[in-house]
């Protein structure tokens, strides 16, 4: 019977086969622990000439690292670990044995020699269990959006024009139409949905060509955007901490495993619960500036300024209604001070800072219009964007977040680039 390692718990005291690659061994001719993948999980199998015959040993002298094969034996609990289990190999058979050394031993490696070998790298423990992580972050904000009446609408990637202004983007020749860009973000694309829809978001890859080498960014990454008509700033954000909270909850429940390899202190992610910490900008322009920060009132934070804070205190934070002058177009002013955009931001603690950005959308055809020409945008590009306030307008939020901070936060890896399974930076493209 051919299992997998995931499984091994149900067949304990059974003959069973697994199928997989021996990424490590130990031992001499007398007995051989085999180390032992199969994309499930890990498992150790005992090779000795009295329980596995001369013929296993031989096999087992053979395989280098890296090998695939199939392993035979009885499947039994670890005598000193709870939930560990073992493989007392009776009969190996390999599939491929690696005709040259593995280029990534267990020496240390520079991070240069393992970005250049990340195809392979994806196959180490730790980077293994960060891939699984994110996946359980994705399938956990696909399962609360679903329950909470949203569905997915696909934005573009190839664009006319920037959706915030910025010049820092991709852009090619996009045949006789002249010049296109690969997209930012799908947002504005989205809100024409929730008229639709209500409740929509989309997920997927979105490229920023801004030339930085901080451990916070990327040039390709994945964002989720969602939209929501009816929904105004407060339960905007109230939508956004039951969010997280779900990721945190389901990450705890399905990544025990992963989060121990990873070495992660889970108490802290314990602590991620409803209400989160809120602040206003300007309180925390203050606050910045009594523990050494030079930002002046009318700045967006800085990333220093996002760890100093967040190093602080054990919960996200909410940091409310910047100052409009540093903000995008589209987002509505402050009824109460006009200098003032009714937008949060979601700041994740450890010193990990921004994983959220959003906000409540103008929703009147004259403001917005006036916008678009106070930040020089050409309003024949955005008129479809202004039709959406022509017909049928309606108050309306959304947010968005990046996956890869996310799960940088939740995984407490201490660069971005670890995250993605092949991270595009401005040095580097392959492979």
């Amino acid at each position: 019977m051919t299992i997998t390692i995931s499984d091994a718990k149900n067949h304990v005291n059974e003959d069973v086969t697994i199928q997989g690659w021996m990424y490590n061994r130990r031992g001499s001719g007398k007995i051989y622990f085999l180390q032992l993948r199969d994309g499930t999980g890990f498992m150790q199998g005992i090779v000795t000439p009295q329980e596995s015959g001369e013929e296993a040993m031989a096999e087992a002298e053979k395989m280098t690292m890296e090998s695939s094969c199939r392993v035979t034996g009885t499947i039994t609990a670890h005598p000193k670990h709870d939930d560990v289990f073992e493989l007392q190999v009776k009969k190996i058979e390999a599939i491929h044995i690696p005709d040259e050394e593995y280029p990534i031993s267990k020496k240390e490696h520079g991070p240069d020699f393992l970005l250049d070998n990340r195809h392979l790298w994806l196959r180490s423990g730790k980077q293994w269990a960060i891939q699984r992580v994110r996946n359980t972050i994705i399938n956990a904000t696909y399962e609360y959006l679903n329950q909470n009446e949203f569905i997915k609408i696909d934005a573009p990637i190839l664009t006319p024009n920037a959706c915030e202004g910025t010049t820092e983007l991709f852009e090619i020749e996009y045949f006789d139409e002249g010049n296109a860009y690969l997209s930012q973000s799908g947002q504005l694309y989205i809100e024409a949905a929730i008229m639709s829809h209500g409740r929509v978001f989309d997920f997927g890859p979105v490229f920023r060509a801004e030339k930085s080498k901080t451990r916070r960014h990327l040039t390709e990454f994945w964002m989720m955007d969602a939209e929501m008509a009816f929904v105004e700033h407060e339960e905007n954000i109230k939508i956004q901490e039951e969010l997280v909270c779900h990721i945190i909850k389901k990450v705890l429940e399905v990544n025990q495993k992963e989060l121990k390899i990873l070495e992660r202190d889970v108490e802290p992610l314990k602590k991620v619960e409803a209400p989160f910490i809120r602040k206003t900008h300007a309180e925390v322009v203050a606050e910045l500036k009594e523990m050494g920060s030079d930002i002046e009132e009318n700045h967006d934070l800085g990333g220093d300024d996002e760890t100093i804070l967040t190093k602080k205190y054990d919960k996200p934070i909410f940091v409310d209604r910047y100052p409009a002058e540093v903000k995008a177009f589209y987002m509505k002013r402050d009824p109460n001070d006009e200098t003032r955009a009714l937008c949060v931001d979601l700041l994740a603690p450890e010193g990990y800072g921004e994983i959220i950005g959003g906000s409540q959308r103008e929703d009147d055809y004259d403001v917005l219009l006036k916008r678009l020409k106070e930040h020089d945008l050409s309003e024949k590009d955005f008129s479809w964007y202004l039709d959406l306030r022509k017909f049928g307008s309606v108050p309306h939020s959304g947010f968005g977040f990046g996956l890869e901070r996310i799960v940088g936060w939740i995984c407490g890896t201490q660069h971005i680039r670890e995250t993605i399974p092949f991270p595009r930076l401005i040095s580097r493209i392959t492979p």
